[in-house]
């Protein structure tokens, strides 16, 4: 008998189980989110989803940095657009099907300038990134016949034969058209990393040397994952054209490119759901924090910096350590230091948000008098009690929240000390 035969993996309940789940919320939040913001909120995040998740593989899959990704998901948006307009007056293509020509433009445009953007890695790879970035978004000015000028290109996404009478006028519709999409291209995507190439893709991160030794060319297997990102981002700026039905220069900006990098950083590039969270997180700060504070562009560099500095893997990696620690049965004993640093992280938030929007109002809405409106109270830019109070509120923050900080750092290493041996007696065994 052969010895060459086919073992059946066992089945992948808990996979399963997540995946199920993930359509299941696709499925049922509009249902329970039934407002038109909330709504419009949710296809953006359907869209970020998937834009963040192509990025991803580039930065955490392949270790590439770039800063031009979204000419990718812009081109695609622009070819979607024309598209939708080539509908409106006779093309015999349903609407539904117009991302995928986005994700097919972007696609041939990676053909083109992936092989030069990836002969280099690293440093030099970035630099090409950004250097394409900028002159895709200095050609949008400069041919306004395609790229439509200051104003954009517009269309109108309830046109072309109806496919069972869904016209993608209301706004619901729309947004389960983006959930199959982002279902679909979530799940490959993640068949992507399983594949040969998306672990070749992995070993070039790690050691490109050791992979060019044993036979591979490093800048091929760069190049492919080049252009499925560009496929998949393309996908998303498709989405994106059906839902705003006008598409202007700033979705190739430098702007947009630098948004992916710092949400799928802030989500967690090392795991794969990560970009997933940055892209809840992208949306959330993009509609909502917008709205409370002129400063939030200021806040989310802020939020950045705190994350590089004591959580460089992402809210991602926060998530899967403490389910590490929650498994061994050690999360209760940092409740209570947990609850402790988000405190003083509160009062710390607090006392410089209060000098930021002073700031602000100084600069801004000087003509509206020196008093402005924080927290239910009022703060006077004029008044040195008002600056002092915040100076003081955020010294006496971050000193507590120091203190708290190297508390929870000590037992969180005895914790993960204790993990080890735990595990160690259980090999043994």
């Amino acid at each position: 008998m052969s010895s060459n035969v086919y073992q059946f993996k066992p089945f992948n309940i808990g996979r399963t189980i997540v995946w199920t789940s993930f359509a299941v919320i696709l499925l049922v939040a509009p249902l329970l989110f039934t407002s038109s913001l909330s709504q419009t909120m949710l296809s953006q995040m359907g869209i970020s989803i998937i834009v963040c998740l192509s990025y991803n593989i580039l930065l955490g899959q392949g270790g590439m940095l770039s800063f031009g990704h979204a000419v990718y998901s812009g081109m695609g948006s622009f070819l979607a657009i024309h598209t939708l307009n080539l509908v409106t007056g006779g093309l015999p293509l349903p609407v539904s099907l117009i991302p995928i020509v986005g994700g097919l433009a972007s696609m041939v445009v990676a053909v083109i300038l992936g092989w030069v953007t990836t002969k280099k890695a690293a440093t030099p790879f970035a630099m090409i990134t950004m250097g394409i970035g900028e002159l895709v978004w200095a050609m949008s000015l400069m041919f306004p016949e395609f790229f439509g000028g200051e104003g954009g290109v517009s269309g109108n996404r309830v046109t072309g034969f109806k496919v069972l009478g869904i016209t993608y006028g209301p706004q619901i519709q729309l947004y389960y058209l983006i959930a199959i999409y982002t279902f679909v291209c979530t799940g490959l995507m993640f068949a992507f990393t399983r594949t040969p190439l998306g672990r070749m893709l992995n070993a070039v991160r790690d050691n490109p040397e050791r992979v060019a030794f044993v036979g591979y060319d490093t800048q091929k297997v760069r190049y492919f994952a080049f252009i499925v990102a560009a496929f998949f981002a393309g996908i998303s700026g498709g989405l994106a054209a059906l839902n705003f039905e006008i598409v202007t220069s700033e979705v190739v900006s430098g702007y947009r490119s630098g948004a992916y990098l710092l949400f799928t950083f802030l989500g967690g590039s090392t795991f794969f759901f990560g970009p997933i969270i940055g892209a809840v997180l992208m949306v959330l700060a993009f509609v909502l924090l917008s709205e409370f504070t002129k400063a939030w562009l200021l806040y989310l560099g802020l939020v950045f910096l705190f994350m590089v500095m004591y959580a460089p893997g992402g809210v991602a990696s926060l998530i899967m350590m403490n389910l590490r620690v929650a498994a061994f049965g050690h999360l209760r004993k940092l409740l209570v230091r947990y609850l402790s640093l988000a405190l003083t992280a509160l009062v710390v938030l607090i006392g410089v948000a209060a000098m930021i929007e002073m700031t602000y109002h100084m600069q801004l809405n000087a003509a509206l008098g020196p008093e402005l409106s924080f927290m239910g109270g009022t703060l006077d830019t004029k008044s040195l009690n008002s600056w002092l109070g915040a100076i003081v509120v955020s010294l006496t923050g971050l000193g507590l929240f120091e203190v708290c900080r190297r508390k929870f750092a000590s037992e969180w290493g005895q914790i993960q000390e204790s993990i080890e041996k735990e595990i160690k007696r259980r090999d043994a065994l």
